[in-house]
């Protein structure tokens, strides 16, 4: 059976070695299952043939389950012709939103779509939508609830996110969710509170997953800190939870234990189960069914309807299915093996959800439980088989040997989820054990329960359970946030490489191995060493190793905004820090720092900033909370809130003026605006963008030019500065150049291209951005001089390598196009 359920699993990864979806894939393989099913018709005495082609067939339909998921997603996308259009739609709000009174986003499901005056046939029914202040004409947004039939005006793209190594993707998370399309919602019109008809139980749920959420937050005062860890341990929904509390959780390691866990389903089905095999036992009802049957099918039912309105997360359901799977084979009388218990939840999750494997919560929930069951198979008593002779021993005894198999259990689950660990988060807590030894009993026996009971009796009774889980939490909090604050609470390091992964997954597979710990825990400790090497940080982006002389610039895809990241051998600079995203979002914390982390940099030599405007600036201060910068140069007014943040962190700071140059490992710096005498007083003395920090960065073959925002009024400064610095004396160099301030019609000017006459040039700007960035006549005016120039958008991430080799010696990588690669490859 394991084998059969291997190949099933097996059959999926093979759709990523085509670049499409096959369009014959179902007559493929209805042809195997049929030549399968006659062989095995033709040839029943055979018993090893049967094997073979049973795999054969479950691989079949493991490749067709895929194709058919990815190609009924694929169907889903809006169509290119009504993208940036303003559109007209109908229909219901499909799950539980992100709302407050100034935003909205949720999940929409779509049954009427009219492009002006006409009505689309050809639409993706499933959309994510945002209403944002930008776009209402009221002071505070609808309420928005789950089933609720509204009349929307929105404007429409197809799923598309910026796309950088070691940070989210929004496009595969569109794909995951299926959502065809995202977009902005300009105006509003309720049509109907609730549509909901009785067959459609996961809208039901999602409307009880609102009212219970809504209830939560009334019982709680507004002013609750802790109030969206009590909504995320009921009901698994994160996103009120504040960052600097998860930075805590995760610094901590307890990130696991705020949300919906295994443990939590297991509790409440065990409730349910005592609470029918309680009831079943009065009177004559044992008599028609066994009260252990009755208990069973009532734990999976209650872990059934907890799991759905927690969700229905990855470790929610592998719990309700491993449940489910204990109460099918007490029905049918069967005896399953823990394992073989642990693979059925396996192969029913990746049947609902293929893309599972791809989220961390999969092989964090799935790695948890193997590992356990693999190495605490021959223990007893407690976690094991019982023996039958646990009451003849003292309860000290007992008590000590539960303590030590607690304590083994969490040293086996540390050390095998520490590969995983790295792999999607980039670091460890060294204070794991002792904060998980306080947080576990606390928040698994005291604050969830209440928090649950509070959530689902009567108000009355709710508030007073919920406040004493609230406080509870709060005294935690306090502790764990100290513990968080010591300077060796984390260790960071890259994400490792797969040799890394499987070279220490050998090593752990020895060290928890089942056994006595007694004589053997030297050899368990001396093949634990390999697991050092992960915390050793290393780069695959294309080269790895920089000499003297050579440097990589990391463009990166980070929306309308600019953030480049320049390495030498032995130094790194930031230019820019990208754009702010609301209120509590910015590119510093969303797609600088998780690629800092991924790379396992932590410290950077110089910060540059072009100007104040806030798509360059707006990440500076998430960074300066977890990166350290030893300097600061940049084009800043003298009472810019960021020199402010720098001062009261000690970091040196010096404004950004033409002649300014240093030498790192043999690559020149340069600066060329703004002029030598510019003064930072409180307030610019011209336009921001003119007074934009442009920074060359060059060796013997090679310069890249950093422009900010710069305009045509500095490009003429520049032009100016090229012409009495003798543009010749700068030697025979491949110029890669930035298109200032984004590509604008305002910038680019034909003197300042003609003058450079650079080999490439690259835009930062946001996908169909407002601004109309890049502008056509610029685009046009780079075409007719024959200059490649691309956009963030449309590559991802550019990582420029300049090597010293001769001219012509930069490469550069696509991040896009080497996912592609590197997922055919895989």
């Amino acid at each position: 059976m394991r084998l059969a359920i291997t190949a099933f699993i097996a059959g999926g990864p093979l759709l990523f070695f085509f670049p499409q979806v096959p369009s014959g894939w179902p007559f493929f393989c209805a042809a195997v299952g049929v030549l399968c099913l006659l062989f095995l018709y033709l040839r029943p005495q055979v018993r090893w043939y049967q094997q073979i082609l049973i795999c054969i067939l479950l691989f079949s339909m493991g490749f067709a389950w895929n194709a058919h998921y990815a190609e009924s997603r694929l169907v889903n996308i809006l169509a290119e012709e009504l993208e940036g259009k303003e559109c007209s739609i109908e229909g219901r709000v499909a799950a539980l939103p992100q709302s407050s009174s100034a935003s909205a986003k949720f999940a929409f499901e779509i049954d009427h779509l009219f492009s002006g005056n006409s009505e689309v046939s050809n639409f993706p029914r499933r959309i994510y939508l945002s209403w944002q202040p930008a776009w209402r004409s009221i002071q505070e947004i609808p309420e928005i609830i789950p089933g609720q039939r509204w009349k929307l005006k929105v404007k429409l793209k197809r799923p598309y996110g910026s796309l950088n190594p070691y940070t989210f993707d929004f496009e595969r998370w569109s794909f995951h969710q299926d959502f065809g399309a995202s977009g902005s919602i300009r105006s509003g019109e309720l049509l109907k509170a609730s549509d909901i008809r009785l067959t459609e139980f996961e809208l039901r749920m999602e409307l009880a997953r609102w009212k219970l959420r809504e209830k939560i937050k009334s019982l709680l005062p507004k002013d609750a800190r802790y109030g969206g860890v009590m909504i995320a341990l009921v009901m698994g929904d994160q996103n009120a939870i504040e960052q600097d509390d998860w930075r805590v959780f995760n610094a901590t390691g307890i990130g696991h234990l705020i949300s919906i866990s295994g443990l939590h389903v297991t509790m409440l089905a065990g409730l349910g189960a005592s609470a029918a095999g309680w009831i079943w036992r009065r009177r004559a009802l044992p008599l028609m069914i066994p009260v252990s049957k009755v208990a069973a099918a009532s734990g999976f039912i209650t872990a059934f309807i907890y799991a759905w309105l927690a969700g229905f997360q990855i470790p929610a359901q592998r719990t309700m299915y491993m449940v489910g799977v204990v109460a099918f084979a007490l029905w049918t009388g069967r005896n399953p093996r823990s394992f073989d218990i642990w693979w059925w939840a396996l192969v029913l999750v990746l049947l609902v959800d293929p893309m599972a494997p791809y989220t961390p919560g999969f092989w964090l929930s799935f790695g948890a439980v193997a590992a356990i069951l693999y190495a605490m198979k021959d223990s007893s008593g407690l976690l094991g088989i019982p023996t039958g002779k646990e009451l003849e021993i003292h309860w000290s005894n007992r008590a000590l040997q539960a303590m030590r198999e607690a304590c083994r259990v969490q040293a086996v689950v540390t050390i095998a989820l520490l590969p995983f660990t790295l792999y999607w988060f980039y670091q460890v807590s060294v204070v794991s054990p002792l904060a998980n030894a306080l947080a576990i009993p606390l928040v698994s026996y005291v604050v969830t329960p209440l928090a649950i009971a509070g959530a689902l009796l009567p108000d009355f009774i709710g508030r007073w359970l919920l406040l004493p889980a609230h406080a509870s939490m709060e005294y935690l909090a306090l502790v764990l946030e100290w513990m968080a604050n010591w300077s060796w609470s984390v260790v960071w390091s890259s994400q490792p490489e797969w040799w890394l992964l499987l070279i220490s997954g050998v090593g752990i597979l020895y060290a928890i191995h089942p056994g006595e710990l007694r004589g053997t825990w030297l050899y368990r400790s001396l093949v634990l060493l390999p697991l050092l090497l992960l915390f050793i940080p290393t780069v695959n982006l294309g080269n790895t190793s920089l000499k003297a002389g050579e440097f990589r610039a990391t463009v990166l895809d980070i929306g309308q905004g600019t953030a480049v990241l320049i390495e030498t051998a032995h130094k790194r600079l930031l230019y820019d820090t990208g754009p702010i995203q609301g209120k509590r979002d910015d590119a510093g914390q969303r797609v600088i720092l998780p690629y800092l982390r991924g790379r396992g940099i932590d410290q950077i030599d110089r910060m540059v900033i072009s100007h104040s405007d806030s798509d360059h600036v707006g990440g500076a201060a998430s960074l300066l909370k977890q990166i350290s910068f030893q300097s600061m140069m940049g084009s800043l007014p003298n009472n810019n809130p960021l020199l402010l943040n720098l001062q009261s962190r000690k970091i040196p700071s010096i404004p950004c003026r033409y002649g300014q140059y240093w030498t790192w490992d043999e690559v020149e710096f340069l600066i060329w605006h703004p002029r030598e005498d510019t003064l930072f007083q409180n307030q610019y003395s011209m336009k921001p963008n003119e007074m934009s920090c442009v920074l060359e960065v060059r060796n013997k073959n090679g310069s890249l030019w950093l422009t900010g925002d710069v305009e045509k009024q500095g490009e003429a400064e520049i032009v100016a500065r090229l012409d009495q610095f003798a543009l010749n004396a700068m030697g025979d160099r491949e110029f890669i150049f930035m298109a200032p301030h984004h590509g604008s019609k305002t910038s680019s000017s034909i003197d300042l291209l003609t003058k450079l006459n650079p080999d490439f040039a690259f835009a930062q700007n946001g996908y169909r951005n407002r601004y109309g960035h890049p502008h056509p006549t610029v685009t046009a005016r780079y075409a007719g001089l024959d200059i490649p120039f691309y956009q963030t958008p449309r590559t991802g991430a550019q990582i420029w390598l300049f090597r010293d080799q001769g001219k012509s010696s930069s490469k550069v990588i696509f991040w896009r196009q080497e996912v592609k690669r590197l997922w055919h490859r895989h």
